[in-house]
């Protein structure tokens, strides 16, 4: 059975506002948030044995709080098209190179990964469908499981949402201030 990893980018710095967007770096909180968010993806054994993530520096660094979780860089791959692209740029990302990964993950942007999560997400728990569609925070990650088929032939609505995890809900202090990407 595909599973399908959407994991938005760890909260990113505004700090300074002569970088350019693609080289903002993750905030302080947003790199404890990677770094939770890595730790419960490998203890709810949601390591993904391929990844797809965009060039973002935020993306990027996100990616690496995950590495040493997955035994190597060999099945990552940076794809620009996953910069400033909407959810058919991320279905066809899914696509071309999902090859035969039976976990596939894509670290990108609000507000592509949330239209992607909703449009793949068929069934699910109720909870956590309005949830995906309610807000898709930083750091967060939908967990959607796929009855068969090929990554090339993702149906809208065909997937079952198995979960959907935010950083506040392994840390209960953390702030949910998401206004910007």
């Amino acid at each position: 059975m595909p599973r399908l990893l959407l994991l938005r980018h760890a909260k990113s710095s505004w700090g300074d506002p002569g970088l350019a967007d693609i080289d903002r770096p993750l905030s302080p909180r947003g790199r404890r948030n990677a770094a939770t968010m890595a730790r419960a993806i490998d203890a709810q054994d949601l390591v993904p044995d391929r990844i797809l993530c965009s060039p973002s520096r935020r993306t990027r660094e996100t990616l690496a709080a995950l590495l040493p979780y997955l035994g190597g860089e060999g099945r990552v791959a940076i794809d620009p098209r996953l910069y400033e692209s909407g959810p058919s740029d991320y279905l066809a990302a899914i696509a071309r190179s999902g090859n035969d990964a039976s976990a596939l993950m894509v670290i990108g942007h609000n507000p592509a990964i949330q239209a992607t999560a909703r449009q793949l997400a068929g069934t699910g728990e109720d909870r956590l469908i309005e949830e995906v569609a309610a807000k898709y925070p930083t750091g967060a990650l939908a967990v959607i499981d796929f009855s068969g088929g090929s990554w090339a032939r993702l149906e809208p609505g065909s997937g079952f949402l198995a979960a959907f995890i935010r950083p506040r809900d392994l840390d209960p202090n953390d702030a949910d201030d998401d206004s910007e990407d």
